[in-house]
């Protein structure tokens, strides 16, 4: 993430709040709130004002895949765009969630809460959008999941714990 931080700063750092670049960094599949906290540590954000700008950029993304990404999905391999990365991340989805169905809930919030790579609210959004998991459910699984998420990497990457003893 120093080589993020330093391209930043390198670039777009005269003009960009950094508040902003941390947001833009939150919403990056991948990357997402994990990596966003770690940026807004490396740029010195107030731990709080960070948690919020990470949190809330994580999450736009996360209605638009719950909704469209099976239609989005079908386009591209329609119409042979992208169509074997679409099918690479949905046999990903599939073999990531295999065996879930009674528990999907807990195994979702889990899903987006441990900070593993390969794991975060993208991923369980697209899991849940291609297993058909209850919307209501999903959205709540992923929202508290990202929470946990947060308070892993505050611990990670703000040193909570080390303040707190």
């Amino acid at each position: 993430m120093q080589s993020l931080v330093d391209w930043y700063n390198g670039s777009l750092g005269s003009w960009l709040p950094k508040e902003l670049f941390v947001f833009f960094v939150s919403m990056l599949p991948f990357i997402e709130l994990r990596g966003g906290l770690v940026v807004a540590s490396l740029l010195k954000i107030p731990l709080l004002k960070a948690n919020l700008i990470c949190i809330f950029g994580n999450l736009i993304p996360i209605p638009f895949i719950l909704l469209f990404i099976k239609a989005i999905f079908a386009f591209m391999k329609k119409h042979n765009i992208l169509k074997k990365l679409v099918e690479k991340l949905e046999a990903r989805a599939e073999k990531k969630s295999a065996g879930v169905e009674k528990g999907e809930f807990i195994f979702l919030l889990l899903f987006v809460g441990i900070p593993i790579p390969g794991t975060g609210a993208w991923m369980g959004s697209l899991i849940a959008s291609l297993l058909e998991f209850n919307l209501k459910r999903a959205i709540l699984a992923i929202l508290l999941g990202v929470l946990m998420a947060a308070i892993i990497m505050d611990i990670v990457s703000y040193g909570v714990l080390a303040s707190v003893l």
